[in-house]
C-alpha cells in the first residue's frame, strides 16, 4: 500500500464514489493481467509507493499516427521489432494514472542498452496504457527499468489528493524479449 492512508470520503467524494472507483480499477487491473498474461508475450507488474506499474511486450506492431486535424493515417513499424506496453496505475484503487512521463530502459545480459527512451501514451481499445516500439538488438533475457516521473496534473480532494509527487521506478530483471513485427 502507498504512503498514503487510504482513500477515504470527504467534501469531494463519498463511499459511493469510491467504490465506484474501486470498481473501475479492478476492471483496468483484471485488462492488464490479460494484456501482460494472455495477449503479449510476457508480462508482468509491480507495486511501487502510490502506483501498481505494469508491462507487457510484444513484437512490434502498426498504430494510427494523427497527421493533421480529421486525419489519421496507419503506420507499420519500421526497423522496430519490440513493442514495449507500460501501464500505470493507482496502487489504492487500481485505476490508470494519465499523464505521467514514463521512461524505459531495456538491458541486454550482455549490457548493451536501450534507451532510455520516453515511453507516450497510447490509446487502446482494451486498455490504456504508455507504450512504444523500439529496436532492440535481438531477442533474448533482458532487464527493462520504467521510471515513471510524476504527472503534473492538479490532485482534487484535501483528504485523498496527496499523491503521485515523487519519482519511482520499476524493475523487471529476467524478461524473455520476443522479436519482430507483428
Amino acid at each position: 500500500m502507498p504512503d498514503n492512508p487510504a482513500k477515504q470520503t470527504s467534501e469531494e467524494v463519498d463511499q459511493t464514489q469510491l467504490d465506484l472507483a474501486r470498481q473501475a480499477g479492478d476492471a483496468y487491473q483484471e485488462a492488464l493481467d490479460y494484456m501482460a498474461n494472455e495477449v503479449a508475450h510476457t508480462g508482468g507488474k509491480a507495486e511501487v509507493d502510490d502506483y501498481v506499474v505494469g508491462f507487457a511486450q510484444e513484437k512490434a506492431e502498426g498504430m494510427y499516427v494523427l497527421k493533421d486535424e480529421g486525419q489519421t493515417e496507419w503506420m507499420e513499424p519500421d526497423d522496430e521489432n519490440c513493442h514495449l506496453e507500460v501501464a500505470v496505475a493507482d496502487a489504492e484503487d487500481g485505476r490508470f494514472v494519465p499523464g505521467c512521463t514514463v521512461v524505459a530502459t531495456l538491458t541486454s545480459e550482455d549490457g548493451e542498452q536501450v534507451g532510455p527512451t520516453t515511453v507516450p501514451l497510447v490509446w487502446h481499445p482494451g486498455l490504456y496504457h504508455y507504450g512504444k516500439n523500439l529496436t532492440v538488438p535481438e531477442g533474448g533475457t533482458y532487464t527493462i527499468d520504467v521510471r515513471v516521473e510524476p504527472p503534473t496534473f492538479k490532485r482534487h480532494d484535501e483528504k485523498n489528493g496527496d499523491r503521485y509527487d515523487e519519482t519511482v521506478q520499476a524493475v523487471f530483471e529476467n524478461v524473455d524479449i520476443e522479436t519482430g513485427q507483428g
